[in-house]
């Protein structure tokens, strides 16, 4: 059964947005802007080379409809139902005319061949010359060969079996005993989904519970080890990144494995990789006998992995049906294949958005999950949404800035937080509410007062809220499921994915790429490659009789780096608080005034 391929079933080892209206280029593909369809915007006149309205033209008297019956109606007519998933999308909070729709059709036909293109295995993703198939990951006879049609089988199925193995006892702990705790690390995408999915979905006891490192925070990971106790024995660790290197993922798998080392734990014993294969996470889990390895392809993208080993092996161990989350995002993906615009509700999702942000990112989008346990879909969707959308450039070369930010909370949490600004402060937003219409499980619902429960209350804040910004002119969309399930999660997961990429293909963009990513770990490298030659004059200063502390501006002038004094001092300040360095002379808070030391030292000695 077991198999040295990643590609095979699972193998047991043997051994802010900014505003940036004012600089926005304006090309031959810009596109429809909600204000010239509106009878109640402000006259005004667009010169042939730039058709931005400005702000106060869009955002005031826009004209949204106020009459009850007329709202009924647009409710009546605008509502989309999905039958088979008990999903609905109402969209008759958003503005937009029969006339922006008419305009915006050409376009939303491009958008849906983009997506046929990318399902067939088109090179979606240029600047790195892949495929894009999240998708295939739930319909594998989509996969555009049979290797990868096979590839996706099989390591579902493995999977599958290697949860079922864990969680019936099969396969146990070095002890004998059975693992009772998941430890997932990994970040970003290898993260947010998991974690999202989890505190959804996760029964009460599940048969494993699940923590997270999801960060380098030395503190944070401590918290995690220590919290685990004794069950430290039990844990199964997933170790989760698609390249194999991402720093933070090997730091908090450094940490772990200290941790196993220090109770006397063989880490390899309860240690599972998910990574590409071949990268340098797979081949050390390989080398050293990890307890299994899963894969991760490179034709999938780590904010659109959690239907992917990612999220379905964590959530597996949890006892989640991952089969019906899975069976979830593939009807809603079949939906959404439609060229009818009406009866797609991602395209509606994506041309709402572009509505409201005037196709420019000029409105945040905010999330509001009216449920507990979908919380953390706000922050799934922030990383979905920002890392996709927010772009420099478009396809074409031209900077654009695109993107549109994501935030939210939870109501009627929000009721208490934001919604007073929300509701009569800045208009720089619009809103998204997420209702479930299930309270409780049948048969334990009961009656605060008559007539009305506490779910009832809820339901409440909710409606209360969503009439009470749109009287003050603040549009919001609804999205309702019936309870949450994992076939409802699933094609919640499937309905924003897909919007994302259709909003894309609107704006002209790569949803799929992330230089801005990049550039961060760039230049995140950088500061710590200025650390180790700083640490380098440090040692070469403290080797000296007497001892010699340094000012900022030797320090720098020793590393060659005059240009950087101000990180530099960042780092002395850093080390300083970690014990690492000893300001010798003045304060961090008059940085001009320091001088420094490497080592322990007695400063009174130093100076005596």
């Amino acid at each position: 059964m077991a198999s040295s391929s990643l590609s095979s079933i699972y193998s047991p080892s043997s051994s802010f947005k900014s505003e940036v209206k004012s600089i926005h280029k304006i090309t031959s593909f810009s596109l429809p802007n909600k204000s010239r369809f509106h009878v109640h915007a402000l006259a005004r006149e667009v010169s042939n080379n730039n058709n931005i309205v400005s702000k106060l033209q869009k955002h005031n008297n826009i004209g949204l409809e106020k009459n009850p019956k007329a709202l009924w109606k647009r409710y009546a007519d605008w509502l989309y139902q999905h039958k088979e998933l008990g999903l609905y999308l109402d969209i008759s909070r958003v503005g937009f005319s029969d006339e922006f729709l008419e305009e915006m059709e050409p376009r939303l036909q491009k958008a849906f061949k983009d997506m046929v293109d990318l399902e067939k295995g088109a090179i979606a993703n240029p600047d790195e010359g892949r495929m894009v198939g999240h998708y295939w990951l739930r319909s594998p006879h989509l996969a555009p060969n049979s290797f990868l049609k096979l590839q996706i089988e099989n390591a579902l199925e493995g999977v599958c079996q290697f949860a079922n193995d864990v969680v019936c006892g099969k396969i146990k702990t070095p002890s004998g005993s059975r693992f009772t705790q998941i430890l997932s690390v990994g970040i970003g995408g290898s993260a947010l989904g998991p974690q999202f999915v989890a505190e959804a979905l996760a029964p009460d006891n599940p048969p494993l519970k699940i923590r997270f490192i999801d960060n380098t925070d030395p503190a944070g990971i401590d918290h995690q080890i220590a919290q685990l106790g004794p069950e430290l024995a039990s844990t199964l660790v997933i170790v989760i990144s698609k390249s194999g290197g991402t720093p933070e993922t090997r730091n908090g798998l450094l940490e772990v494995q200290k941790a196993f080392r220090e109770a006397g734990l063989e880490f390899a014993k309860q240690g599972v990789a998910i990574t590409q294969e071949n990268s340098l996470l797979d081949n050390t889990a390989r080398i050293e006998g990890w307890l299994a390895r899963f894969p991760m392809f490179d034709w999938v993208g780590g904010r659109t992995s959690e239907m992917s080993a990612v999220g379905l092996l964590p959530a597996a161990l949890q006892g989640i049906d991952i089969r019906e989350m899975l069976a979830g995002a593939a009807l809603m993906d079949e939906a959404n294949r439609t060229t009818v615009v009406r009866d797609n509700p991602a395209a509606l999702l994506a041309l709402c958005w572009y509505w409201a942000t005037d196709g420019v990112g000029s409105k945040d989008m905010v999330v509001l999950p009216y449920k507990d346990s979908l919380l953390l879909f706000s922050r799934y969707l922030q990383q979905l949404v920002m890392e996709s959308l927010g772009k420099e450039f478009d396809l074409d070369g031209n900077r654009v800035n695109q993107g549109i930010s994501v935030y939210g909370n939870k109501g009627s949490t929000d009721q208490h937080a934001y919604i007073q600004q929300l509701r009569d402060g800045v208009h720089n937003f619009f809103a998204t509410f997420i209702e479930v219409l299930r309270d409780r499980p049948p048969g334990h619902d009961w009656e605060l007062e008559p007539g009305v429960t506490c779910g009832d209350y809820l339901f409440g804040m909710l409606q209360g809220t969503r009439s009470a910004l749109y009287s003050n002119d603040r549009e919001s969309i609804t999205v309702t499921v019936e309870e949450v399930t994992p076939r409802s999660v699933g094609a919640l997961v499937a309905l924003y994915e897909r919007a994302v990429g259709i909003y894309a293909s609107l704006v002209n963009i790569n949803a799929y790429h992330q230089p801005g990513v990049e550039a961060g770990k760039k230049a995140a490298g950088e500061v710590l490659a200025l650390q180790k030659r700083v640490l380098q004059v440090l040692n070469e200063a403290s080797c000296k009789e007497p001892v010699e502390p340094l000012t900022l501006d030797e320090i720098a002038d020793r590393c060659h780096c005059e240009d950087d004094i101000e990180m530099i001092y960042k780092i002395i300040a850093h080390m300083a608080a970690n014990d690492r360095a000893l300001i010798a002379e003045g304060s961090c808070g008059s940085p001009r005034s320091v001088k420094v030391y490497l080592g322990e030292c007695n400063v009174d000695e130093l100076y005596a």
